[in-house]
């Protein structure tokens, strides 16, 4: 309720701004797949490693359209954040400052649905370096990966609770995990998974 209030607010303040096309209803049939590694998993303490992102159209994954960025190392960078995601200084050597990582996604993902597994998390670690930079937050529709696949495979079980666990929906989905724990590894792999729920046949219990 609190995300809906504030991009009905900032709806108002920038419709008419240069960024009011990502205000406007979405009429496509795109998503956009996005995932964010950082340092941590406590938003207010975390910094934004890389970021990945691919585009769905229909029933295709198309790889040929994504977004890989890798920024500049934070100093908040430890052995123990790197033990999670087996990103270190020197691989980030060449990466982007946080300014122009913002633009890139602004202008890849316009105002398509942003879909993720725990999506909440990669739009609020967005958020928190967009509204000081530009005053609004990321106002797309939020489509959660695990919401999905519980909804369809729910009616199946009796009982029960439903392990959304990323590895098991990749698993009871038959599909490869590309890239564990890179940013456009996970953002192509819960692309598939997507289409795969929407278009194919409903995973077995």
């Amino acid at each position: 309720m609190l995300r809906k209030f504030k991009v009905y607010k900032e709806r108002k303040q920038h419709r008419d701004g240069p960024y009011g096309h990502l205000f406007e209803p979405y009429e496509g049939d795109e998503v956009v797949s996005l995932d964010c590694e950082t340092t941590s998993l406590d938003v207010k303490e975390a910094e934004i490693l890389s970021i990945g992102a691919v585009r769905i159209k229909g029933r295709r994954v198309k790889t040929s359209e994504r977004l890989d960025i890798k920024l500049k190392p934070p100093k908040s960078l430890t052995g123990d954040s790197i033990v999670i995601h087996k990103i270190r200084a020197m691989d980030l050597s060449e990466g982007v400052e946080i300014e122009e990582a913002l633009e890139q996604v602004l202008d890849f993902v316009g105002n398509r649905p942003i879909l993720g597994y725990y999506v909440n998390f990669d739009i609020n670690m967005l958020d928190k370096f967009l509204r000081p930079r530009y005053g609004f937050g990321l106002p797309n529709k939020a489509i959660e990966l695990s919401h999905v696949y519980h909804d369809i495979v729910k009616w199946k079980s009796i009982g029960g609770d439903v392990d959304l666990r990323f590895d098991t929906i990749a698993n009871k989905l038959n599909l490869p995990m590309l890239e564990r724990h890179t940013a456009l590894g996970d953002a192509i792999t819960v692309a598939l998974m997507y289409v795969r729920l929407k278009f194919g046949e409903a995973p077995k219990l």
